[in-house]
């Protein structure tokens, strides 16, 4: 398992969700007005909202402020942000993509360049570290649905591609031209996800100890502590002790 799920047990474990809670609330309704502005208002006609919308349900994000983020997008005095993809490297050459939402370009970049800076890495230009990664769908489920042949054939059905299956849950990975379909799928058979996201997924990565899981650890914290940034992805790896250490 690479490190977009192994990021997510460290934070759950460091209990960073909770201290987070507010600034995670406030960029899923960010990704919401974005998408409710650039398409049709209506979950049901645009897809791109509809999954936003049901990854801010799914990370229990209150119903008002959902319908508040699209109501927002309709608004004449709603902020335009532009999205911008970084790429660079972190520590022991671990490659890195930040996804941010900004209304001042030069702001965010010069923050993130910073950022890098300051922990160890530094950022490239656009394409140095993507061929490193490929963009999917994915669809988390809590362990307690199923066991992984039950998962396996739902996922199958659905139209996915891949199902990792381990003690802590269920990933299902499938095209990301696929992830609405997909999702509802598995939603009629599975019952609700605990996520449903776009995600780029380390197609390598690179063995971390524990100082240098600690240094990128901090690299992400200070990157995904900044408003600006909606996702960060590094393709690193972990073995269960270092994890036990962190």
């Amino acid at each position: 398992m690479a490190g977009h799920s192994k990021w997510a047990n460290i934070q759950h474990r460091k209990g960073r969700q909770d201290a987070a809670r507010s600034k995670l609330f406030s960029k899923l309704a960010k990704e919401i007005t974005v998408a409710a502005k650039m398409g049709d208002p209506d979950p049901d006609k645009n897809p791109r909202l509809r999954l936003a919308v049901k990854e801010a349900k799914s990370n229990s994000v209150p119903k008002d402020v959902i319908d508040r983020a699209i109501k927002k997008s309709q608004g004449g005095d709603a902020e335009n942000y532009d999205e911008i993809r970084y790429e660079g490297y972190g520590p022991n050459g671990v490659a890195v993509i930040v996804e941010a939402m900004t209304d001042n370009r030069n702001r965010t970049a010069s923050t993130v360049r910073s950022t890098f800076g300051k922990h160890g890495g530094n950022l490239g230009e656009t394409g140095s570290v993507a061929f490193m990664f490929e963009r999917k769908g994915q669809v988390s489920y809590p362990v307690d649905v199923g066991d992984a042949d039950t998962v396996l054939m739902a996922a199958i059905e659905a139209g996915a591609e891949d199902v990792e299956s381990a003690e802590d849950g269920h990933i299902i990975w499938c095209a990301d031209t696929d992830l609405n379909d997909v999702s509802n799928a598995l939603e009629a058979e599975l019952g609700e996800s605990e996520t449903t996201k776009l995600v780029w997924r380390p197609t390598t990565t690179t063995e971390l100890d524990l100082d240098g899981a600690q240094k990128l650890m901090k690299l992400i914290e200070a990157l995904e502590d900044d408003d600006d940034i909606q996702t960060v992805t590094a393709n690193f790896d972990i073995s269960d002790e270092v994890m036990a250490q962190l």
